[in-house]
C-alpha cells in the first residue's frame, strides 16, 4: 500500500485559490443550491432514495449540507426522484484552453446536450479561450477523490495515520484543515473508513487535480477569471477545473 504523504502548506494553496468560489454572493449560493438539488435528485433516481443504501446519494447530501443547504430543499429533491418528476440529465465533460494558455475542464449536467455545448463554446470564445477536443486537456489532470476535514478533526499526524489506514493516497494539512486524496475507485471505501475514525467529513467530491500548474501573467488574470465565472454561472455547468497558477497578489487585486 502506498503511504500517504504529509504536506504542510503555507497559506492557501494555489489549487484551492483557483477553485471556483462557490460562495461568492447570495445569488451564487442560490445557483449552487439548484445544482446540489439536481445532484441529489439524479443520485436518488439512479439508486435507492435511502442515503444509507445509496453511496452516491449520501455524498450528494453531505456536500449540500456542507454548504448549509436547508433540509427541506434536500427532502424535496429526493421526493422529486421518488415521484418520477426528475428530468433525464446527461453528464458531459468539455475541455478547453483559457487566456495565458491554461487548461480547463468543464463538467456539465444537462437535459439538452446541444444547448450545453453551444453555450460552453460561446463562453470560451467570448472570453479569450477556445474549446478543445475530448482528451485534449484531461491527460494533464488526475481524477481523484477529495475528502476535506476541518482543523478540529485532529492533529496533522493523527489525520495522516487515519488516512493511511483508510487507504488514501495523499494528505495536505494547513492551518485551515486537512485535505485527503484517494484513488477514484477507492473513494467510497476511504470515506467510510475515515468516518469510523474521524467522524463525518466537511465535504467530499470527485475532482480533477492538475499534475502541474501553469503560471498566469498578471495581465491575463482578469480575462481568465471572467471566463471561469461566466462558465460557472451557466445553469448546466456543475464544476470548472483549471491548472492555472495565479499569484496571491493577483488574487488579492481581484478581491
Amino acid at each position: 500500500m502506498r503511504r500517504a504523504k504529509k504536506k504542510i502548506m503555507a497559506g492557501h494553496s494555489k489549487f484551492k485559490n483557483i477553485q471556483f468560489r462557490k460562495d461568492r454572493q447570495d445569488g451564487i449560493r442560490s445557483k449552487l443550491f439548484s445544482k446540489f438539488s439536481r445532484d441529489i435528485t439524479i443520485a436518488a433516481k439512479a439508486g435507492l432514495p435511502d442515503p444509507a443504501a445509496n453511496s452516491r446519494l449520501r455524498l450528494a447530501i453531505a456536500n449540500a449540507k456542507a454548504e448549509s443547504m436547508p433540509r427541506d430543499n434536500i427532502d424535496r429533491a429526493i421526493k422529486k426522484a421518488i415521484g418520477g418528476e426528475a428530468d433525464t440529465y446527461e453528464e458531459i465533460r468539455y475541455e478547453g484552453f483559457g487566456p495565458g494558455g491554461v487548461s480547463l475542464i468543464v463538467e456539465v449536467l444537462t437535459d439538452n446536450r446541444n444547448r450545453a455545448a453551444a453555450n460552453v463554446r460561446a463562453i470560451f470564445g467570448k472570453n479569450g479561450g477556445n474549446m478543445g477536443d475530448a482528451g485534449s486537456v484531461a491527460f494533464m489532470f488526475d481524477r481523484l477523490g477529495r475528502i476535506v476535514y476541518p482543523r478540529s478533526a485532529g492533529s496533522d499526524d493523527a489525520v495522516m495515520e487515519a488516512a493511511i489506514d483508510a487507504g488514501a493516497q495523499d494528505v495536505e494539512s494547513d492551518e485551515e484543515g486537512h485535505v485527503i486524496f484517494t484513488a477514484f475507485e477507492d473513494f467510497a471505501a476511504v470515506i467510510e473508513a475515515l468516518e469510523a475514525s474521524l467522524g463525518a467529513a466537511k465535504s467530499t467530491g470527485i475532482i480533477w487535480k492538475p499534475q502541474t500548474l501553469t503560471p498566469v501573467a498578471s495581465e491575463s488574470v482578469p480575462t481568465l477569471m471572467k471566463l471561469i465565472d461566466t462558465l460557472e454561472d451557466d445553469d448546466d455547468v456543475q464544476t470548472v477545473w483549471t491548472n492555472a497558477d495565479i499569484s496571491d497578489e493577483d488574487m488579492a487585486r481581484l478581491g
